[in-house]
């Protein structure tokens, strides 16, 4: 359709319905036309000729919510805008995940006299709860109370979700508790908000309470085990889920989820069913799923695997999470120079870095003797790339200086630093101190790690062995008196284990218990 010289306009002689203007709209706000404004007033004086654009005639709004420029064009050139057409341009906002947007226009909503409706409450909720606005969240909550559509399903589930989301959970389970029909959507809500916080037990007595759970219920909960470090119980979710016999099996979205389980716990055999399963389901094709088993695959230790999947990935697909997989992954594996020629290839593909690829080129380049390099990358990444560093890149490059012996020059970057140092900083010129027999320099470290991390068993320890190794026994009595000072207990050893499908911790009696 064309809007060349108004010409759509003037064979518009009969009235017509909510699909054609949803047309012309949507062409007039891609064209090229040179006085927009002036065809969207002949536009708008048809629509209301005809009646199209009173409230109780939805189409045009339903048709346009999906279309961001359409709305947005009939919306801020309209006269008089119905609630019909704020609610059809609330859903392009947050489709287009614009929070802030969505409250503007809500207050531009409250300011022309128009009343919000049940439509309306969910979507200023939910960019309430995006932006963690809990003050907002409890004003909007008022809102609804007065107008009483606190009792809608919907609105209701958006409350619970907006409290969960901002971390009440208090107010989230009240809410919960006096909504009439439970939407799975709040039931979903309320297990994601425990889960978030670490409140397990909680989280599981809903899920084990909920009539029917869908695939949204499943993934929040293997999610957040997984993200809580709880990888058997992740992994045993994901199983469970499997074997049941119902309609509700992982999807990708869930895979996703699991394989970081497989990663934490390095049960390399479980993610290379789940990858079986991905393959099986035809996810594996998925750019997010070949991104995860790249990380599942090179956390375990597979980087044959992982480099594999990694080059079969089309190129417009690899986002910076995929070039950092393989650059921490060769890094952690002792590979320096590997991690330094793919760091180069991301470049060339045109992928920016971020702060944690530096910290796996500089990590890499410490564990490669490549110290002038991995200096200048330090450099780039602030003068080139503008990325801040953090405590883990001053920790690599306090590496770089050790491994050279360079020891006064770590210090002195420590002191120049912009952010004060933390654990990881100190730690490292800690160990560097005892590889190289500095105990002055060590003693200052380490009184830092005693104020930081004063529990830290591992700090007491690396000093007292080099005043053991100096015969310095005095110094020794002191360390350790201080550490029974402060309650600080060493720790035994602890790994993970895998034996057949399932990831368990060793009996107390197989762990080597050190003194």
């Amino acid at each position: 359709m064309h809007l060349r010289g108004g010409g759509a306009l003037h064979r518009l002689r009969q009235p017509t319905d909510a699909r054609t203007y949803a047309s012309l709209l949507r062409s007039l706000a891609r064209s090229s036309c040179p006085s927009p404004l002036r065809r969207l007033r002949q536009i708008h004086a048809h629509l209301a000729l005809l009646g199209i654009l009173h409230d109780d005639d939805a189409p045009l709004a339903a048709r346009l919510s999906d279309d961001f420029p359409s709305a947005s064009l009939l919306l801020y050139h309209a006269d008089r805008p119905s609630s019909l057409l704020f609610n059809a341009l609330l859903h392009s906002h947050s489709l287009r995940g614009s929070p802030l947007e969505n409250l503007c226009l809500f207050r531009r909503m409250l300011a022309l006299g128009l009343p919000p409706d049940h439509f309306t409450f969910p979507f200023a909720l939910k960019a309430a709860s995006d932006l963690s606005f809990l003050s907002l969240g409890r004003t909007l909550h008022l809102y609804t109370l007065r107008r009483g559509l606190h009792r809608d399903a919907y609105v209701g589930s958006s409350l619970i979700n907006m409290y969960a989301k901002c971390g009440d959970l208090d107010d989230a389970h009240r809410m919960f508790n006096e909504t009439a029909l439970r939407l799975p959507s709040s039931w979903n809500a309320l297990i994601a908000g425990y889960m978030r916080v670490g409140a397990f037990g909680a989280a599981e007595n809903l899920f084990d309470e909920m009539p029917e759970r869908n695939i949204i219920s499943w993934t929040s909960m293997i999610s957040g085990y997984c993200q809580s470090g709880l990888s058997g119980r992740a992994l045993s979710l994901f199983h469970e889920m499997r074997q049941r016999d119902s309609e509700v099996k992982p999807n990708w979205v869930t895979v996703v989820s699991v394989l970081p389980a497989c990663a934490h716990s390095t049960a390399l055999e479980q993610g290379e069913r789940i990858h079986q399963y991905a393959a099986a389901m035809g996810f594996d094709s998925h750019p997010i799923v070949q991104i995860a088993l790249v990380g599942m695959y090179s956390k375990c230790g597979n980087l044959t695997k992982a480099r594999q999947l990694f080059d079969k990935i089309p190129h417009g697909d690899k986002d910076v999470t995929a070039w950092n997989s393989m650059i921490t992954s060769y890094a952690s594996h002792g590979l320096g120079c590997e991690a330094v020629s793919t760091f180069e290839d991301m470049l060339r593909s045109g992928i920016r870095p971020d702060p944690i690829t530096f910290t796996g080129l500089l990590s890499g380049c410490s564990h490669a003797g490549l110290i002038d390099q991995g200096l200048a990358y330090f450099d780039s990444m602030k003068t080139v790339y503008h990325v801040k560093p953090q405590s883990e890149h001053y920790a690599c490059v306090v590496d770089l200086y050790s491994r050279a012996g360079r020891l006064v020059e770590a210090m002195q970057m420590i002191e120049r630093m912009e952010t004060e140092a933390g654990a990881s900083v100190w730690g490292a010129l800690l160990s560097a101190c005892r590889n190289h027999g500095n105990v002055e320099l060590a003693e200052v470290a380490a009184s830092k790690l005693f104020e930081i991390e004063p529990e830290n068993s591992a700090n007491y320890a690396l000093l007292w062995n080099m005043y053991s190794e100096l015969g310095r026994w005095d110094e020794v009595k002191r360390v350790k008196a201080l550490m029974r000072e402060k309650g600080t207990k060493k720790n035994p050893g602890f790994s993970w284990t895998e034996t057949s499908a399932k990831v368990c911790a060793p009996q107390t009696t197989d762990v080597y218990m050190s003194s």
